[in-house]
């Protein structure tokens, strides 16, 4: 219903990912949720056959070349199929958005290249046991030896941990410097050392591979470090525009399926004599539940045009992306949650799948920074633009003058 805000070339792409979703076979996601499959290999290999991986980059290492808009509405189609699925197909533009923009022709060509042609898995490792939303106290150090860094520490709560051949893993190679600078990112091969276990009961969003990983005398080539030693936060910044835009799509699809699912029972379940749908009690449930996940989309898509033409305006974007994530992923409870009450007891079994999307999402608002820390960049960006001009040059009504008696300046008392 909103595809006049999109291209020609985005709907057919995402035509194309509706039908790559309607082909995923439903004992893969039962599979997953019963923690029988921790990761789904074929399923990434298959998002690769399709050409699906990697939309936003360089043709020259298999992407399309495409907007923040159309990668968009192609996430909200694969998200109708599971919390860890969207995340899945997500981690090569994750993973790839700090390679395509910082790395080298070298490190775009040994793993960006495969990752998009899923003949290698990737994973970012952020959150480590002492700390989560405390990027900069990362304690996994990365000490320079000739021509190698060792690396040693752990890391947790990885994202395809179990499946991954390539982790993008933040380490501090300088103890002393300030935080942003402090932490440098390395790209880690599987093979070079690194130890993967599954620890985790996930109450939701199972199958993913999530896992912990522990990184002992790990010897990584010098030449695997991206950018440079120190630029650690500067790419960490602009791998949190896709962790958090691709997490607020993702969710939009998972509400979208759910309302189709509680739409469809409201006409079929019949109380009193007539189907529940006709009772303003349910319908104002789904009327709900389209009005959040419409507003979620509404400011999604602001964020992506923002990243798609305003980059020179890293403040504005951070803060758009941030209100995107959590009015997003708060939304998303919100209308799933909605969707449960439509559906009454049964909803809450798992004869239909709202009871695992409500697992499943709510761990949205938590991972890639959760809703507090978005507030926190949120007000932090606008404050520090509050007193400047927008880009229309002129300041807006100062509407303070406009009371009855704004000249009482005695009444106006700030200490």
């Amino acid at each position: 219903m909103y595809d006049f805000l999109l291209s020609e070339e985005a709907k057919n792409l995402k035509q194309r990912a509706r039908e790559f979703a309607l082909n995923v076979p439903r004992q893969l996601l039962i599979d997953m949720d019963a923690d029988k499959i921790q990761y789904p290999t074929q399923f990434v290999k298959d998002l690769a056959g399709a050409h699906l991986l990697g939309l936003r980059f360089d043709k020259k290492y298999g992407g399309q070349e495409q907007s923040w808009v159309t990668e968009m509405a192609v996430l909200e189609e694969i998200g109708v199929l599971s919390m860890a699925l969207s995340c899945l197909y997500s981690l090569p533009s994750i993973c790839g958005e700090a390679l395509n923009t910082f790395g080298t022709d070298a490190q775009k060509e040994k793993y960006l290249k495969p990752i998009i042609s899923g003949k290698k898995f990737c994973a970012e490792a952020l959150t480590e046991p002492r700390g989560g939303s405390d990027f900069y106290g990362a304690t996994t150090t990365a000490v320079k030896e000739g021509d190698h860094y060792i690396l040693n520490g752990e890391k947790r709560f990885v994202v395809g941990a179990q499946g991954a051949d390539v982790f993008l893993v933040y380490a501090k190679t300088d103890k002393n410097a300030p935080g942003y600078k402090s932490i440098s990112l390395f790209i880690v091969e599987r093979d070079m050392g690194v130890e993967e276990k599954y620890v985790y009961g996930l109450m939701g969003t199972r199958g993913g591979g999530a896992g912990r990983l522990y990184f002992k005398d790990v010897q990584v080539p010098a030449e695997n470090i991206i950018l440079g030693e120190g630029e650690g936060g500067r790419i960490f910044n602009q791998m949190m525009y896709p962790e958090r835009m691709t997490s607020a799509a993702g969710v939009i699809g998972m509400v979208k399926g759910s309302v189709d699912v509680a739409s469809r029972y409201s006409t079929q379940r019949k109380a009193f004599g007539q189907s529940i749908k006709n009772f303003q009690g349910v319908s104002f449930k789904i009327a709900d539940s389209l009005c959040l996940n419409d507003s979620a989309r509404g400011i999604l898509y602001i964020a992506a045009n923002a990243l798609d033409k305003n980059q020179d305006n890293p403040s504005l974007c951070r803060r758009l992306v941030s209100e995107a994530k959590r009015v997003s992923t708060e939304n998303a409870y919100k209308a799933i949650d909605n969707c449960m009450q439509v559906m009454g007891g049964i909803g809450y079994s798992n004869i239909y799948p709202i009871e695992k999307m409500l697992r499943d999402v709510r761990l949205a608002s938590i991972w890639t920074g959760t809703s507090e820390i978005m507030n926190l960049i949120i007000q932090h960006e606008y404050y520090k633009k509050f007193k400047k001009k927008d880009g229309l040059g002129t300041p807006i009504r100062n509407i303070e003058k406009d009371a009855s008696e704004a000249e009482a300046a005695d009444e106006k008392i700030f200490e």
